[in-house]
């Protein structure tokens, strides 16, 4: 609660420096109207300056508004994503002239620099795309099982994260449908169950969300860095959406965590 109290207090004193920095543009609404502001990254935080107008964030890059009567008293809506604030003035139209849906565009926006995002969605999905562009490394970590072939191309490190590229091929007829693909720090030998130890490392981006293939899925995983000891391994898990699904699992070293390249 500190922590969003004091980002709250952030974008309370940027606003009204911001408001000197460009006119804001001029949005037309109407009464019989949803206006939608689709934002490229998640929307923190929103303020309308009028009661005359009702919002929310039906998900969370959408930023929905409508005027509660006609000819409303209109006023400033202010739109704040992970590294960016914006602002719009609105107008009264009528309803074939009210905007449905207003795309925000990065390059008319000004940066907000969030203390709690060192790196935005956008810029992760941008450097997962960077990743898939290139050739799998020369010391790309392989394993085999089921006629299934698991391969870590590459571990990059950027910033304060690790960004992990994924390859499964299927060298069988029948479709794979991916159930999950789990991360997990555990013990490199486990001599007994009582005494085995895992924690499980969730990622905080993937690039793309598809969970079937019939030959070959690349993807890239974004993790928060983090380490661990030389008597644990990082273990990758693909499990198949079956009951006797075919299950295929890499364990990488902390050494090949340390040699991440950097994009």
């Amino acid at each position: 609660m500190k922590n969003i109290t004091m980002i709250f207090a952030l974008i309370a004193a940027s606003l009204p420096a911001f408001s000197q920095l460009r006119e804001p543009k001029v949005i037309l609404v109407n009464e019989s109207i949803s206006t939608h502001f689709v934002s490229p990254e998640p929307i923190k935080y929103v303020d309308i300056s009028t009661d005359d107008v009702a919002g929310d964030i039906p998900v969370n890059n959408i930023f929905r508004i409508k005027p509660k009567k006609s000819n409303p008293k209109l006023g400033i809506i202010t739109i704040v994503g992970e590294r960016y604030m914006v602002q719009y003035k609105l107008a009264y139209a009528p309803t074939a002239q009210a905007a449905s849906e207003v795309r925000i565009d990065m390059a008319q926006v000004d940066e907000f620099l969030n203390p709690e995002v060192s790196m935005s969605l956008l810029d992760m999905k941008n450097f997962s795309l960077m990743a898939l562009q290139r050739k799998p490394g020369k010391n790309a970590l392989t394993t085999r099982s089921n006629k299934m072939t698991a391969t870590v191309n590459n571990i990059y490190t950027i910033g304060d994260y690790f960004f992990l590229d994924l390859t499964l091929k299927n060298k069988t007829n029948i479709k794979y449908d991916i159930d999950q693909i789990r991360f997990k720090i555990q013990d490199k030998k486990q001599v007994k169950a009582t005494n085995f130890q895992q924690l499980e490392i969730k990622p905080v981006h993937q690039l793309l969300t598809d969970a079937s293939f019939k030959n070959k899925y690349r993807n890239v995983f974004v993790f928060k860095k983090f380490t661990f000891p030389d008597e644990k391994v990082f273990n990758i898990e693909i499990s198949e959406n079956q009951v006797s699904g075919r299950m295929i699992s890499l364990k990488v070293d902390y050494n090949d965590v340390l040699n991440a390249d950097t994009l």
